[in-house]
């Protein structure tokens, strides 16, 4: 059960990542637009915005990692429940305020890997 819930936790934090990557420097790209159902002018507009986010999911994909590789297992895993928590928080703060589907891909994710790391 432990190994499934590092795994997860990884997958959580590559999410993550990819988000940052996403937000921070492909916002204005066609993939990112047709992710966030935007506009080539709304992704302009709002580019920097997006990159301050971007980085707020970096934070959360950090912690993770150092949930994961922290030398004392039981800190770790505190780490780790800290920083699912705050993407649980997230995710239902962006599905009521931007788009509901965050719910579903950051939140269910989060979800889970909560689960597995608190029952592990």
């Amino acid at each position: 059960m432990a190994i499934i819930a590092a795994i997860l936790v990884g997958l959580v934090a590559l999410e993550h990542l990819y988000i940052l990557v996403l937000e921070m420097f492909l916002w204005t790209t066609p993939r990112a637009m047709k992710s966030f159902g935007m506009t080539k002018e709304v992704a302009q507009t709002t580019k920097s915005l997006a990159a301050n986010q971007g980085l707020y999911n970096g934070f959360l994909a950090a912690g993770l990692v150092w949930g994961l590789v922290h030398p004392d297992a039981t800190i770790g895993r505190s780490i780790e429940i800290f920083f699912l928590v705050c993407v649980l928080i997230a995710a239902a703060f962006g599905g009521a305020t931007a788009k509901k589907s965050i719910l579903l891909v950051q939140g269910l994710p989060a979800l889970v890997t909560l689960v597995f790391v608190v029952l592990a």
